[in-house]
């Protein structure tokens, strides 16, 4: 079952949701629903004009690029303090006894980051929709076109989980010390070194040891692939010894693998917020390249 009810109260038990579910479920009181949509460096399209465009009613939008972000990280959307995201998640009017549907535009992208960004914050009821918007569009879900209207603000309050998250210091230590699993979700060529990396003075390759899993090969048709079959993709990377840690190249499609893996095996994965570019652009840190 996805959900639950205490006190009237929806309480979302699964990670994934479908949009039928979505649909069912629109009018319940405590349901909220986050456009978390944002795109790659260069992309001409912008979330937030986007969401204020066509949206799935009553969606607010969740901008973790510049604004729910540590604004002092070189490091981009590097995941904010908890005094911080509690403060602009308040603004959004969500509130800790809500149970919470995050989609994006593209149907599987930059979801799951904000879905890991509130669980790491202490938020159990939150899920993504499988799909996103175009899913929801694929069934005749109602869209909103009307200009949004502000949020009443809330009072929320965040419980870090420290062990969802690693930084590079700690996952240096754990990759001399062979103690750590990590999983690189980039396309293989990125991985390998044989490209050059999209943003300027980020080295190209992969951690040592590190595996590589593209996270294109967990999705099919902008959805997840189905339990058995990310099971078997998972298994060939995941560490049944070792912590498993999730990187990419900026700490967003990272937090796909983590929600697979919640999702399909129920283990957890860490994910190593600077990815790719902090690591290759810190030319303290071990690099290795198909061409060494």
């Amino acid at each position: 079952m996805a959900v639950s009810k205490e006190s009237d109260l929806l309480q979302i038990n699964d990670v994934l949701i479908s949009a039928e579910w979505l649909r069912s479920n629109l009018g319940a009181p405590n349901l909220r629903v986050i456009d978390a949509s944002t795109f790659m460096p260069g992309s001409p399209r912008n979330g937030k004009q986007e969401w204020a465009t066509k949206r799935i009613p009553g969606a607010v939008y969740f901008d973790f690029d510049k604004e729910i972000v540590d604004k002092s990280s070189p490091v981009p959307h590097t995941l904010p303090s908890p005094e911080y995201f509690q403060e602009c998640v308040s603004k959004l009017g969500i509130d800790n006894t809500d149970a919470l549907v995050v989609y994006d535009s593209v149907g599987i992208f930059s979801a799951p980051r904000v879905w890991w960004m509130f669980r790491i914050m202490g938020h159990q009821s939150v899920a993504v929709l499988d799909g996103g918007l175009p899913a929801w569009e694929s069934i005749g879900g109602p869209l909103d076109t009307q200009i949004p209207a502000e949020p009443e603000f809330s009072t929320y309050k965040a419980s870090f989980q420290p062990e969802r998250v690693i930084d590079k210091s700690a996952l240096l230590a754990g990759i001399e010390s062979s103690l750590l699993n990590v999983i690189d979700v980039r396309p293989s060529d990125r991985f390998n070194g044989s490209v050059t990396e999209p943003r300027p003075g980020v080295r190209s390759g992969h951690m040592p040891n590190a595996k590589n899993l593209p996270f294109g090969q967990l999705l099919e048709n902008g959805k997840f692939k189905d339990k058995a079959q990310l099971q078997e993709s998972l298994k060939s990377v995941l560490s049944t010894d070792l912590p498993n840690v999730s990187s990419c190249g900026s700490g967003v499609t990272a937090c796909i693998l983590t929600l697979a893996s919640e999702f399909a095996l129920n283990v957890p994965v860490m994910v190593y917020d600077g990815s790719w570019t902090e690591w290759g652009s810190d030319i303290s840190l071990p690099v290795v390249s198909d061409s060494d």
